[in-house]
């Protein structure tokens, strides 16, 4: 008899990350940036944040050109300059040096500065665009106030995996019965359900038609008595996970994610839920809340084993079906954005699929 071998099956030398620059991020809700500057990472790169002159915020690379000390340790002074910590060097939110303490004659007109990314504050939220003096090319995604009538929670958390992978997550149906049984589907009878997908230049919507009311804690928030709810899930780029129920008139909630690439492998997202609801919301805020933490540690604990997996075999292998409706979706979004390429402009119905939820 042979010798026989424990060798791994074969797997993709690679790992699906895919870093898209030319890109709008979050990095911190708004009332995060206060008086003291504020250090994120963004893409591998740490980056400060500070309120420079009228309160606009400003994102400079978090490293000083004079002697390399972290810029998040210093201060801001008057006019919303930021100075170092080490020698006192003086930035402007563009990242001009304003000012080298004890400098005296002569060479004020050589030009100092700091890389500075350009950012915007809407919506509660700072955004950076995530390459360094850059002029923007497009305005980040315009989220709007809370609609009348509705309650808007915000919140934010980190996940160890890639952007890819979190996001696919985020927008994936078949796992809900399995690691969140009991919270979100997998308590009742499994049902017949259509989705249709749509994909167009900078977005992929799956479509779900003939879908009870998940089974579960979340599904019972959404409506009590039950029912058939519309449900449709969305990738846009570079990175929104956008959820949405409706059930009747009286039930509609929207959670609106905005993925942060900090690292390779981690993922910080800023979760924004508008949602009406016919329970009153002082009721239903409090428990869903905890129930939306207790889905994300499961997501979490799957996230990190996952990009374990793929650390201990050296690369990836994927086995995909007609039920993996979204993610490869996203795969060639991102991928073609992070080439500078851009798919067709008409939107396309990519195929109908249905399975049991």
């Amino acid at each position: 008899m042979p010798d026989a071998k424990l060798v791994p099956p074969p797997t993709k030398g690679h790992v699906s990350i895919a870093r898209v620059s030319h890109a709008w991020y979050v990095v911190c809700e708004a009332r995060e940036l206060g008086k003291k500057p504020l250090r994120v990472e963004l893409l591998g790169t740490p980056l400060v944040l500070f309120r420079a002159e009228g309160g606009k915020p400003a994102a400079l690379l978090d490293r000083c050109p004079h002697r390399n000390a972290p810029l998040s340790l210093g201060r801001v002074v008057a006019g919303g300059r930021l100075e170092c910590a080490y020698h006192g060097w003086q930035f402007e939110g563009g990242g001009r040096c304003a000012l080298v303490p004890g400098l005296v004659g002569g060479s004020e007109a050589r030009e100092r500065r700091a890389p500075a990314c350009a950012t915007r504050e809407q919506g509660g939220l700072i955004w950076v665009w995530a390459e360094l003096d850059e002029e923007p090319t497009r305005e980040p995604f315009a989220l709007g106030d809370a609609p009348a009538g509705y309650t808007r929670v915000v919140r934010h958390v980190e996940a160890p995996g890639t952007l890819h992978a979190t996001l696919e997550n985020a927008l994936d149906v078949p796992h809900t019965a399995f690691l969140h049984r009991g919270l979100f589907r997998g308590a009742g009878k499994r049902n017949e359900i259509r989705a249709t997908v749509r994909r167009s230049a900078d977005r992929v919507e799956v479509e779900y038609a003939g879908e009870p009311r998940p089974s579960g804690a979340v599904g019972y928030l959404l409506s009590p008595s039950g029912g058939t709810v519309e449900h449709w899930d969305r990738f846009i780029l570079p990175s929104i996970a956008q959820v949405e129920y409706r059930l009747g008139r009286e039930s509609h909630f929207t959670v609106t994610a905005f993925g942060t690439p900090v690292s390779d492998f981690v993922t910080r997202l800023f979760a924004v839920v508008d949602f009406r609801s016919p329970i009153p919301a002082w009721l239903v805020r409090p428990f869903l809340e905890p129930v939306a933490l207790s889905i994300f540690k499961q997501d979490t604990r799957v996230l990190r084993a996952q990009s374990e997996t793929v650390r201990a075999f050296g690369g990836e292998q994927y086995m995909s079906t007609e039920l993996d409706l979204i993610g490869p979706h996203i795969w060639r979004l991102l991928k073609q954005a992070e080439a500078g390429e851009r798919a067709s402009d008409e939107t396309s119905v990519e195929r109908e699929v249905r399975f049991l939820a």
